[in-house]
């Protein structure tokens, strides 16, 4: 019998410095689950995460992630739109019965631009690392770990 895959999201907020300040997961409910390395423990919050194209020449589309508006996401999602955290998003093929046994199919990093909400959600709205660079966001510098690798046509030189 062939094995059970799905889809999940992997999220680390981070602040403007760079300090991982939170880290979530959405498919493993009401359950931690570790990195593939059991470096990182994931809590789970539901979250959707959408609005990407991922192309041979990188990416340049705007992303969402939406969460319930509650005593859980608000005050550190005011917080980041306020302080432009960074987010990391890694959507991964899962293996239900292992929560370590994971494969990344696709990595986003994309910097808090603004957010909106009303009483049930809140959506938090990001640029690609790229595209808040070229919109000269502020205290926002280009490095290796926010962009990774980079299409070889780019001619971006990093720090």
């Amino acid at each position: 019998m062939a094995e059970s895959l799905a889809f999940a999201q992997y999220l680390t907020l981070k602040n403007s410095s760079g300090t991982v300040r939170y880290n979530f997961q959405n498919y493993w409910v009401n359950e931690d689950a570790p990195s593939k390395n059991n470096s990182t423990i994931y809590g789970f919050m539901p979250f959707v995460f959408s609005g990407i194209t991922v192309t041979k020449t990188g990416d340049n589309q705007p992303a969402t992630l939406a969460f319930p508006n509650n005593s859980l996401s608000r005050g550190w999602a005011e917080t980041a739109v306020q302080e432009i955290w960074i987010a990391q998003v890694q959507t991964v093929l899962v293996n239900p019965e292992s929560k370590s046994d994971y494969t990344v199919l696709c990595d986003y990093v994309g910097q808090v631009i603004s957010g909106n909400w009303d009483e049930a959600s809140m959506q938090l709205n990001m640029a690609s690392v790229l595209d808040a660079v070229g919109a000269d966001i502020p205290r926002k510098r280009l490095t290796r770990q926010l962009a990774g690798n980079l299409p070889l046509t780019s001619r971006i030189r990093l720090t």
